[in-house]
């Protein structure tokens, strides 16, 4: 059966410094359009060709029809079909889900760098989902509001509490909430306890974790338990939440992506290191 169309956006960089093209992955319940808001202008602006893909049944991919039939595998597979699609190595910025999706990728294909930001716990989201529905009961039934585009103050206020740092409003994420939209139940169950995967040699590529130290989804705890088996560097965000590339400190997270692949990427790419 013929593979169904997935849409891979194309961003051209403002100016050419020949640095390697960068892929975002989007995480979960959304698509690839948040990135356009700041983080892809940004590396524009210093010189990269950027690339963005809708995985399958989000955006403007097609499945929606069947989204809840798609697994990680599968969002893996929409990366690799990214990635010949844009035809040279890339750096990987996925963000919480699209990093599961990016590391399963990586078992079997290979990137020039990867980045990845609020990642899934290595120990599956259930933890957190348990800890949220304690913590703040509604939280569950204000996505589904917000996903079905019932929108208010009270539901805005209590995600940008959520996903936002600390000092968020209901007002700062309503910009946002276009981008938002539902998630396939298999990749939800397959997060939610995650298998213990198959001793793999795992391919050696220059991998750096971000997270925010005001991060409620998955706390910053968890990031040296993402960083261990890939050798990462591992940098924490002071009062940034989950949303990094759209949390009012999305700026110093880009920079510090900016810092890091000048100095550990560039050089693979043909390319000077930063001073």
């Amino acid at each position: 059966m013929p593979r169904h169309h997935v849409q891979v956006h194309s961003y051209p960089a403002s100016r050419k410094n020949k640095h390697g093209p960068l892929l975002f992955v989007h995480g979960a319940y959304t698509h690839s359009s948040y990135w356009e808001f700041k983080f892809i202008p940004f590396f524009q602006k210093h010189g990269y060709d950027c690339f963005s893909v809708d995985l399958s049944g989000h955006g403007a991919s097609a499945g929606k029809e069947r989204l809840d039939d798609f697994g990680i595998d599968d969002y893996a597979e929409d990366i690799a079909h990214a990635i010949r699609q844009i035809g040279e190595p890339v750096t990987i910025i996925g963000h919480s889900m699209g990093c599961l999706a990016t590391q399963r990728y990586l078992e079997k294909g290979s990137a020039l760098a990867a980045v990845f930001l609020a990642p899934v716990p290595s120990t599956g989201t259930l933890g957190s989902a348990t800890q949220l529905a304690l913590r703040y009961p509604n939280f569950f039934q204000a996505v589904e509001d917000t996903i079905a585009g019932v929108v208010s103050a009270e539901n805005n206020d209590l995600l940008a509490k959520i996903y936002f740092s600390p000092e968020a409003t209901g007002a700062d994420v309503e910009e946002f909430l276009p981008t938002i939209g539902p998630e396939s139940q298999q990749a939800i169950m397959e997060m939610a306890i995650l298998p213990v995967r198959p001793a793999l040699k795992r391919c050696q590529l220059p991998t750096l974790v971000i997270g925010g130290e005001a991060d409620v989804i998955f706390p910053p705890s968890h990031l040296f338990f993402t960083a261990v088996p890939w050798r990462a560097d591992v940098i924490r965000v002071p009062r940034a939440g989950h949303m990094l590339p759209l949390d009012e400190s999305w700026q110093h997270v880009a920079t510090h992506i900016l810092d890091w692949a000048l100095r550990k990427v560039a050089p693979l790419a043909g390319q000077p290191s930063a001073a």
